[in-house]
């Protein structure tokens, strides 16, 4: 059998009296516990500034999306909130009667009562004012009624011309050849304490009887 001396029984960090010498620490685990150590306070200063760059990411894309979505919500309410305020179907003044002669046709601007701040000078609209006789007055929407060209007023033949594809119309709106397939549109108009005022909400359009002038 094998003599087993005092060195054989020693263990690293002790003494022969089984005594463990002071300050003494095996290698191994005090590497293992110092790497340990840096690698999770690494870890976490990692961790926190991803976090932060994060919220803040979030926080960038939230004003962004805040900011665009704020005019689209307003535009989109704004109409209703234009309609209930009864701008919708005002009456817009065109002036005096006594601007527009009896028997004869003349072209009228009126500021659009759904007004945006953005609008600019788009909101100054134009139409064609007719004096049939008295107080009965026709006016007509500016635009064809084909494709929404600007058409014109000739006295001499006494028609509406629409220069982009050769639409025609009588004096009193009616259809006279080319491509419309109706006549002009007409605001409703009346007449108060000697002026002339239109409803000019929107656009006259075939939906309306009040709006139509049948060839």
């Amino acid at each position: 059998m094998p003599e087993i001396t005092m060195r054989d029984l020693e263990t690293p960090g002790l003494t022969t009296s089984g005594a463990s010498t002071p300050g003494a620490i095996a290698p191994d685990v005090a590497s293992s516990g110092l790497t340990a150590t840096g690698a999770t306070a690494t870890d976490r200063m990692t961790l926190t500034r991803r976090t932060v760059l994060v919220k803040v990411g979030i926080l960038v894309n939230a004003a962004v999306a805040a900011g665009l979505a704020i005019p689209i919500v307003r535009y989109l309410l704004s109409s209703l909130s234009r309609g209930r305020g009864g701008a919708y179907l005002a009456w817009v003044s065109l002036g005096s009667v006594d601007r527009f002669p009896e028997g004869e046709t003349r072209l009228a601007t009126f500021r659009n009562p759904l007004v945006m701040p953005t609008d600019g000078k788009t909101v100054d609209t134009a139409c064609w004012v007719r004096r049939v006789s008295g107080d009965s007055f026709q006016v007509f929407a500016v635009n064809c009624a084909h494709l929404g060209c600007p058409v014109r007023w000739f006295p001499q033949s006494g028609l509406f011309m629409c220069p982009c594809h050769g639409g025609a119309y009588y004096r009193d709106g009616a259809r006279a050849s080319g491509p419309p397939e109706r006549g002009l549109f007409v605001y409703p108009s009346r007449v108060k304490d000697g002026v002339l005022s239109i409803q000019a909400g929107e656009l006259p359009t075939p939906g309306g009887a009040k709006a139509a002038v049948r060839a």
